[in-house]
């Protein structure tokens, strides 16, 4: 398999939980989990972190990864994830020979080297421009009119109610992994370009860290099940 190059994005600056990517995830700083899962990773050559916050940096060099100083510029809220994969495939020289650039979101900390190494395989026997992780729901969605009034989004509320074994199979991306064509990366600059295949894993957590709720809920899933990171990538 060609060279992969797995890259992290972590800001310093959190609203939703302060400190996030260094804030304590079963005993360890968030971002470490989804390092250490990219470090294992067979099809992983090199784990880059980019952040603006030189605590993080620190931490990510501790525990293996290279690291990127991401400039104030594109830092801030309003600043896209792909603007810091761009800046860190320009900077790092490990990234020149690289045929996959593979996008990881340390909110995913349970995130495992085989489900990584699943995206990247996948990418390559489909001959996909971009692979990403993504688990089956059932939800039925609506969205809702400036009346108030519901309308259906993936059902039709005026008929009868499907069983869920009857209606077609959905799923929502997790968020957690992309795997990229390099070249069709950089000349997109966005992660969906070309041929994009879901990849099914069927054993990902649906939970991202986006809020309190969500830490409590994750850790307490990891603790009861003890399917944590350490016994887990």
């Amino acid at each position: 398999m060609k060279r992969a190059v797995a890259i992290i994005p972590a800001r310093g600056g959190s609203k939703g939980i302060p400190g996030k990517n260094i804030k304590l995830f079963l005993g360890e700083p968030l971002i470490a989990h989804t390092i250490r899962a990219a470090m294992k990773a067979q099809s992983i050559s090199d784990v880059i972190v980019s952040s603006d916050d030189d605590v993080i940096l620190s931490i990510a060099e501790k525990y293996g990864a290279r690291t990127v100083q991401r400039p104030a510029e594109i830092s801030g809220d309003e600043a896209s994830s792909e603007s810091a994969l761009l800046h860190a495939i320009q900077s790092q020289e490990s990234c020149a020979n690289a045929e996959t650039v593979v996008f990881l979101q340390c909110t995913s900390p349970l995130t495992t080297s085989a489900e990584i190494d699943k995206v990247v395989s996948e990418r390559s026997k489909l001959n996909a421009d971009t692979a990403f992780s993504v688990v089956e729901v059932h939800a039925f969605l609506w969205k809702i009119n400036p009346d108030g009034t519901g309308v259906g989004v993936n059902h039709d509320a005026s008929k009868p109610r499907q069983r869920r074994q009857d209606r077609s199979k959905e799923y929502r991306e997790t968020g957690a992994i992309y795997a990229l064509d390099m070249n069709g990366f950089l000349s997109s600059g966005q992660r969906f370009f070309g041929k994009s295949v879901p990849v099914v894993l069927p054993d990902a957590t649906e939970i991202d860290l986006d809020t309190p709720r969500d830490w409590l809920t994750l850790e307490t899933y990891a603790n009861a099940v003890e399917n944590g990171p350490s016994t887990h990538n």
